[in-house]
């Protein structure tokens, strides 16, 4: 298999022209000889094509060529730029916190769903609980409880949590390495408020980051 006909089966396959060219497979030929960027295609940052995006980066150039898009990633609320877009990994409603609530009292179980305000956040927000380790517990946010189409939902409140991580996916933007300090936008913020951190693990589009301050460094 060619390369051209590699990267063309990576696209969305929609061949829509929204990038400019004809086919997808004009495109992937144009992303070849770099008279294109994968920013020019306006589908490929969805959640159902994201991960396909650092395997095309590989074949068009190596690990460090960028996913440029002519629009800055800014947040709402306050107006900054972010490195990139944090999306949920494929599958997921949001990417997955990792919080460690202040009150040591507090015990829900895997499957339960939490009431909580993060340090530094003015919005409470709801999540589903996967799993308890260690006094943390991960879930996965789900906001407004109405969100789940359901008024019988119970809930147990936690307060205060400081979340210790975030785990998801890069949709838009370059793929961080292993020890910098990133700011980014998560998918799922209510506010699209930019967030900063250190990236701890990076593997193809999916990141796990650390150190999660609502104030950008």
């Amino acid at each position: 298999m060619t390369q051209e006909k590699e990267i063309a089966g990576l696209l969305p396959g929609y061949n829509c022209g929204e990038c400019g060219y004809r086919q997808c497979r004009d495109f992937a030929a144009a992303l070849l000889e770099r008279g294109a960027e994968l920013g020019d295609c306006p589908h490929l940052a969805s959640e159902k094509f994201a991960a396909n995006i650092p395997v095309i980066q590989q074949l068009i150039g190596g690990p460090g060529t960028e996913f440029k898009d002519s629009k800055p990633i800014m947040g709402v609320i306050d107006g900054l730029e972010a490195d990139f877009i944090f999306s949920p990994l494929p599958g997921e409603p949001s990417c997955r916190e990792d919080l460690h609530p202040f009150d040591p009292g507090v015990g829900p179980d895997v499957g339960e769903y939490v009431r909580y305000r993060p340090l530094g956040c003015p919005v409470t927000h709801f999540a589903r609980v996967l799993d308890v380790n260690g006094g943390i517990l991960t879930v996965h946010l789900v906001g407004p409880i109405h969100r789940l189409g359901r008024d019988d939902v119970t809930f147990e409140d936690i307060g205060l949590c400081l979340v210790v991580g975030f785990d998801g996916i890069v949709s838009k933007g370059r793929v961080p390495d292993v020890g910098q300090t990133v700011k980014f936008l998560p998918e799922h913020c209510m506010m699209q408020k930019v967030h900063s951190g250190v990236v701890v693990h990076s593997e193809g589009s999916r990141v796990r980051i650390e150190g999660i301050d609502l104030k950008v460094w």
